[in-house]
């Protein structure tokens, strides 16, 4: 396989996007990375296109061939790819597994999704989806729920407290505030997000992420090329995907995501690395929860640590690993089919030394962590800076 680097990176702004459309946005988010890396269009090669539900949001379907024809690159190859929230992760493994095989040279990976234009219940029905429909939804589960099982084991099993959840916030809203392209630039504290009204208790509404507009693109070429555009490529030097059962019912344990953990194995088995050559990580937070059970399963931690390394600080800026830069789900927002692809852009752009003041002082690796559903589908990336 060949070497596979990243080029060029572009991003939208995160939010209630009322005034812009989904054509809108992609196209934003892809001339962003044109330019960043420094490339004309004409030489892009295939396009994976992270997008989960555009039929409901918008009710338009067959959004691969649609980005391609306003984007101007018709006739190259241009797919959709779709894992629910985890299909931007995806996208990008598309993208890179294309590359890596010689089919193509130069490769877009995006992800997007339109979000706020329906009412929250259609929202949160369209998102419902990535559940279990007969054994999840059609008995009242909801994401939130599924989230606060989740929660309510780790509690009992580790002593985990909601206190600690709520330092995942405060966190990643302060990262956020840093961020131009974050939804929310407000800070948060521990009382704020504990007195928050309940959603599926211990779950408040500061506890989770938040619906949002938003697109994301990065441009792939081989290594070998990769220096004639850009002065700083960086390297995707592992990827690793894995499944789950899509309920939690069938699944071993509660407080662990098997997906992440047997995707996070065969992406670092890849790029030859372990977790404490990890500099940095962009980990799924749609629920605080969600933050701390990653960075235990992806191996920042001993299971069940999670509460107490963020309670010490040890994944804030200037931690020992630092989580969610860029504000996370939570503070950046989470448009699914998107947020893959975003965490990308901002390992890049940390790597790179661009992250102005959210930047991790000497980053050389960093990590992304998407994940669908309730963890039926998990995808790992890393990421290397190219000197």
């Amino acid at each position: 396989m060949r070497d596979v680097a990243v080029i060029g990176v572009g991003i939208t702004k995160f939010g209630e996007l009322w005034d812009v459309s989904f054509r809108e946005m992609i196209i934003e988010a892809g001339a962003r990375a044109i330019e960043d890396a420094k490339i004309d269009g004409k030489q892009l090669d295939a396009m994976y296109v992270g997008n989960m539900s555009s039929g409901q949001f918008i009710r338009q379907e067959h959004t691969g061939a649609l980005i391609a024809d306003h984007a101007g690159l018709v006739p190259i190859p241009s797919t959709r790819v779709e894992g629910a929230c985890a299909s931007g992760g995806l996208a990008l493994r598309q993208a890179v597994i294309t590359v890596a095989s010689g089919i193509h040279d130069f490769v877009v990976a995006a992800g997007i999704e339109k979000m706020t234009d329906v009412l929250s219940g259609v929202a949160m029905g369209a998102l419902a989806t990535a559940a279990d429909q007969e054994w999840e939804v059609y008995v009242g589960a909801t994401f939130p729920g599924l989230y606060a099982l989740m929660a309510r084991r780790h509690m009992y099993e580790f002593g985990t407290t909601e206190e600690q959840m709520a330092m995942v916030a405060v966190k990643n809203h302060q990262n956020a505030c840093f961020n131009p392209c974050a939804q929310y630039h407000m800070k948060v504290t521990v009382d704020a997000v504990l007195n928050s009204p309940p959603v599926t208790l211990p779950l408040k509404l500061l506890d989770c992420s938040p619906i949002t507009d938003g697109a994301a693109c990065v441009i792939l070429a081989p290594a070998e090329k990769a220096r004639k555009f850009n002065d700083t490529p960086i390297l995707i030097t592992g990827t690793g995907q894995a499944s789950d059962s899509i309920s939690l019912h069938s699944r071993p344990s509660l407080t662990s995501l098997r997906a992440t953990t047997e995707a996070a194995k065969a992406a670092y088995k890849m790029a030859g690395v372990g977790p404490d050559d990890i500099d940095l990580a962009e980990v799924h937070d749609c629920f605080t929860i969600a933050e701390l059970m990653a960075i235990e399963d992806l191996g920042f931690c001993k299971k069940g640590e999670g509460g107490k390394v963020t309670q010490e600080g040890e994944t804030a800026i200037g931690g020992r690993i630092p989580i969610n830069t860029s504000g996370g789900l939570k503070g950046k927002g989470h448009p699914v089919g998107a947020t893959g692809i975003a965490q990308a852009v901002e390992i890049v752009q940390q790597l790179r030394g661009e992250a102005g003041k959210r930047q991790v002082d000497g980053a050389e690796i960093g990590l992304a962590h998407n994940v669908g559903g309730s963890g039926g589908t998990a995808v790992v990336h890393v990421f290397k800076r190219g000197d």
